[in-house]
């Protein structure tokens, strides 16, 4: 008795493997794709909250109390950069929209104000930040404005940046360098003082 095949077998298993390469590229892309639209329509839901918020703080004389946990908004119009902040710097919480870092001052406070957002969504503008770029934080307390005063590169362990030296300071992190792909070894530091116009 002759046995017959009727595929061969390596050809069988190139199809099967591109088949499964094929489905983990359409689930990479689909999941790209949520991300996105999540963000999306996280910014857009938040952003008509503060501008509501906005509103009742004119009508009344007093910023009402919000618990949940949106802080505001940055820009660096130069940049083009406009995002939401909210409270905390958790995986969710980065992924739609800039982080407030907890047990740093709030925008409007002595101390330095700590901002994170990761360098390949909302912060990625920042790779061309300069000195002297204005950048504005708005609240439901007022709009606070910030001049940058230095660009560095530091170590994820270096928690030094984030000290207020006594004055109204404003700090953005995010990770560097930014084109990296995977996991970065550093962090790019943004630091601004509050000025009056």
């Amino acid at each position: 008795m002759r046995l017959v095949l009727t595929q061969d077998p390596v050809r069988l298993m190139v199809r099967w493997t591109r088949r499964l390469l094929f489905a983990v590229a359409a689930s990479a892309l689909g999941y790209c794709a949520f991300v996105l639209v999540d963000s999306r329509i996280f910014q857009h839901r938040e952003r008509r909250e503060l501008e509501s918020q906005f509103r009742l703080t004119t009508l009344s004389a007093s910023p009402t109390s919000n618990t949940s946990g949106l802080i505001g908004s940055i820009e660096i119009p130069r940049l083009g950069l406009s995002t939401i902040v909210m409270e905390g710097t958790t995986d969710a919480t980065l992924r739609r929209a800039a982080g407030h870092i907890a047990g740093t001052a709030l925008p409007g406070h002595r101390g330095n104000v700590g901002i994170a957002g990761h360098r390949d969504t909302f912060f990625l503008p920042l790779r061309n930040i300069r000195r002297e770029d204005v950048i504005t934080v708005a609240t439901l307390r007022g709009q606070y404005r910030y001049r940058v005063v230095s660009i560095k590169v530091v170590d994820p362990e270096d928690v030094a940046v984030l000290d207020s030296g006594g004055g109204e300071v404003l700090t953005l992190v995010t990770c560097y360098p930014f084109y990296f792909v995977g996991s970065a070894q550093e962090r790019f530091i943004v630091r601004a003082e509050r000025f009056m116009e």
